[in-house]
């Protein structure tokens, strides 16, 4: 069976290449892909974005299955389109996926549904939110009400950086986000103290099966300092997540919120992420959600993952996921992102890639922003790699990931070298797979 999978990222090139590797699928295409699935030959990269004719495509092509891992496409309902046109195809509608293309929509669900968040307010005036500011205090988080590709969230420890944030969300607007009804918006939410996890799920309206845990870094520097970014790298299993944190997550944030889109009218199929942040008593609260894959938490969930994708995928698209129980490697698996010169801000592109290694059973170079261009492997976005090892420890995978790394050369990378270091000296026990 042929598949398609939409987007150009690292989370793209992970499922594109697990897949690949179902004796089902004859041929994986990726649109538009990236420098990393152009070199695989198992992967054919498809140069469409546009969604009218990337459903065209996909009905001459015979594809049997449509994964969409991006936000932006979903937002603008690929999905719906697809779905209109008889297609088969994995995530959520336009409607449901303002889970996360609109954090006062996904805050306002919360509230109504009793799903524990972070206490927040509303604002389009920027002298409303500046007045709250100064009433609540810091520290606080300003969130710009949008898609802004990760970087619309700011953790302002000072009444200043709460000010300037809101002044370059609403006045500025550099991020280009609007909310769904055309205009700047931003979430103002009380600052929550804990450990974050990521806890994602795939629904099919009904059913939900969780992936394994896994915790990514958003910090762009170590030590989790420096501004934030679409995620500097991660690691499954997360230790944060025990037992009793998987127990809770269930049966408070994921549960209701299906339940909740259901009863809303706005039945919710596809990946589905919860930020959480986990307190001193495990007990979680949910920072925001996802409407897809996280990235860079794909690449470490994806090496683990044992069981067939595409199999998995067929039965979220029948709605049998009831039916489903994923097998995982007890290893773990850590990734560590290699970003360009300048980013989260003003990423440089054009630089040539050196040094990649040939796949191996236990690490792999997860491609994000690159491009093939005469010839040569260059970057063309923030997060250029995604170096992902698996091995029988958090620290034997921090080794083997970093032994690979130091192996890959382009001017300006930048990278942590901290990736799970707060998993490497567990304060709580092993959590769920």
């Amino acid at each position: 069976m042929k598949v398609l999978v939409i987007g150009g990222g690292g989370r793209e090139h992970a499922l594109a290449w697990k897949l690949a590797q179902s004796p089902k699928v004859q041929a994986v295409y990726v649109a538009p892909g990236n420098g990393g699935t152009a070199l695989d030959s198992r992967l054919v990269n498809v140069p469409v974005t546009d969604i009218p004719q990337l459903r065209q495509w996909a009905l001459q092509e015979k594809i049997a299955l449509t994964v969409v891992g991006p936000e932006a496409p979903l937002a603008a309902g690929v999905v719906d389109d697809f779905r209109a046109h008889g297609l088969r195809v994995f995530g959520p509608t336009r409607a449901a996926a303002q889970l996360e293309s609109s954090k006062a929509f996904s805050k306002a669900f919360m509230k109504r549904h009793g799903i524990p968040t972070a206490e927040y307010e509303t604002f389009s005036d920027p002298a409303a939110a500046h007045a709250y500011v100064d009433a609540r205090g810091a520290p606080i988080v300003v969130k710009a009400d949008g898609l802004a590709a990760g970087k619309g969230v700011v953790v302002a420890m000072t009444p200043a950086e709460a000010h300037e944030a809101i002044d370059f969300m609403l006045l500025d607007k550099q991020l280009g986000v609007s909310h769904n009804a055309g205009g700047a918006r931003v979430v103002i939410e009380e600052f929550l103290q804990g450990e974050e996890a990521s806890f994602i799920v795939l629904c099919d309206g009904r059913n939900v099966v969780p992936l394994a845990s896994s915790q990514d870094h958003k910090r762009l520097l170590d030590g989790d300092q420096g501004p934030n970014t679409g995620g500097m790298g991660a690691y499954s299993p997360a230790p944060v997540v025990t037992p009793q944190v998987h127990a809770r997550a269930m049966r408070d944030v994921i549960l209701p919120t299906v339940k909740g889109m259901e009863r809303d009218g706005i039945p919710y199929t596809g990946f589905l992420y919860a930020g959480l942040m986990i307190d001193a008593e495990g007990r979680p609260k949910t920072l925001e959600f996802n409407c897809r894959l996280g990235d860079p938490e794909t690449q470490p969930i994806l090496m683990r993952l044992r069981s067939d994708l595409f199999d998995v995928m067929m039965a979220a698209t029948a709605g049998t996921l009831d039916q489903v129980d994923l097998q995982w490697d007890r290893r773990v698996a850590l990734g560590v992102v290699m970003a360009a010169a300048g980013y989260p801000l003003q990423p440089r592109k054009g630089d040539a890639i050196s040094g990649l290694p040939k796949p191996a059973d236990d690490a792999m170079v997860f491609h994000a922003g690159t491009v093939q261009k005469d010839g040569a492997l260059l970057t063309s976005g923030g997060r250029v790699l995604c170096v992902t090892a698996l091995a029988d420890s958090v620290k034997a995978a921090q080794q083997r990931a970093y032994e690979v790394v130091r192996g890959i050369q382009f001017d300006g990378a930048q990278y942590r070298r901290d990736i799970g270091h707060r998993a490497v000296q567990p304060a709580r026990g092993r959590g769920n797979p």
